[in-house]
């Protein structure tokens, strides 16, 4: 029986804070529908010993270098991203990678290569050519409007985009519609589950008061004034409470925990169950990460964004307000009067815009990439 088992092989990288756990959505989701039949593993081709020290542990420096060198990052994402600027970068990843992704290859012998991370498709498409590996791959896109033609290589089997705007782009990059699908980000299968949860009954399971409004505030270490924008808003006379989340850094939990807020506020540092406290939620405080929105939507949670990289981030930031699914605020004054709207006149606002999250959500993502990938090896 075991001879038989699929293997189907994930590439993701952790310089960013999406591709890893879409890459772990998908690996859920396949399990879950066809756990006995295959054998599901997440590689990141950076952690490899050939990788250069400096490279691999460039993956864990990047959110600093994001933080203290915005207009730097801007120019580099801006100036790479075309035609020509992707290929040369491609040529880079495919010299840096070959022997690496050739390693991880032959070691696994997967009959399908799913990939989270902009960087593999060029030397994935290369190491299957010279090797005469044969294989089909997906690539699975986790930005949401604004991405780079790094992403895009048009001997892919299949492309996953979130959107129809990241679809016209594959096209331009030479990929055929027939290669392409319309999937959304792939989020935790979970989500889709506890949408059928009640909202109250979560809360007493975390242990929240049932009836204040709960902001849930999802932290970054990109975010450099998350702290200020917790302030002003726990100055609001409403009825609220926190549910403060450090994401495993150290340094925002302590801040956190020593935070003196008029508002009952719950802290947590790494947590694993996220898409309960979203769902318990009603509305989440973050920076315009793809994955971050992409769950939020899923969860039809209203989103108060308060950080975008610059050039990145942004179609994230305009996809929202375009869909009236949230609001972007500069500042902590600006969270402060969205807030102060959203609950007035007994949250009439609030609501219509998580109807809204809720109607462009894809809770299914994960599992129609899976289902996909299935297809492909059978």
């Amino acid at each position: 029986m075991k001879q038989n088992l699929k293997r189907i092989l994930i590439l993701t990288g952790d310089a960013g804070l999406g591709h890893r756990p879409a890459a772990e959505a998908i690996r859920a989701a396949i399990q879950n529908e066809y756990g006995e039949s295959c054998k599901v593993e997440i590689s990141n081709p950076f952690d490899h010993p050939d990788i250069p020290d400096l490279i691999r542990q460039s993956q864990s420096n990047y959110d600093e270098i994001v933080k203290q060198m915005p207009e730097l990052y801007e120019f580099a994402y801006e100036i790479s991203d075309g035609k020509f600027q992707a290929s040369l970068l491609e040529g880079g990843f495919t010299l840096l990678l070959f022997r690496v992704l050739k390693d991880i290859l032959k070691g696994f012998e997967p009959d399908i290569v799913i990939t989270t991370y902009p960087t593999y498709p060029a030397p994935l498409d290369t190491v299957s050519e010279l090797e005469k590996l044969t294989f089909p791959w997906m690539i699975v896109v986790t930005d949401f409007i604004t991405v780079h033609h790094i992403w895009f290589n048009k001997n892919a089997t299949i492309c996953t985009v979130p959107t129809e705007a990241v679809k016209e782009i594959a096209l331009n990059a030479g990929l055929k519609s027939e290669q392409i699908i319309n999937t959304g980000i792939p989020v935790d299968p979970k989500i889709s589950v506890l949408k059928e949860r009640n909202k109250e009954e979560l809360r007493k399971e975390l242990g929240w008061d049932q009836n204040r409004t709960t902001l849930l505030v999802v932290g970054s270490p990109r975010i450099n004034s998350l702290m200020e924008y917790i302030r002003v808003m726990d100055k609001s006379d409403h009825d609220i409470q926190f549910a403060l989340v450090a994401g495993g850094n150290d340094d925002l939990y302590q801040t956190f925990t020593n935070a003196k807020l008029k508002h009952p506020a719950e802290v947590y540092n790494f947590v694993e169950n996220l898409p309960e406290m979203m769902r318990a939620s009603d509305i989440i405080i973050c920076k315009a990460g793809g994955l971050i929105v992409t769950e939020s939507l899923a969860s039809g949670l209203p989103m108060m964004l308060i950080h975008m990289l610059p050039g990145q981030e942004e179609g994230n930031v305009d996809y929202v307000m375009e869909h009236k699914a949230g609001m972007f605020c500069e500042t902590p004054q600006e969270a402060r009067k969205t807030l102060d709207q959203w609950l007035s006149d007994g949250a009439k606002k609030l609501k219509e815009i998580g109807k809204n999250a809720e109607e462009f959500g894809r809770p299914q993502a994960a599992q129609q990439i899976a289902k996909k990938a299935w297809e492909l090896i059978h």
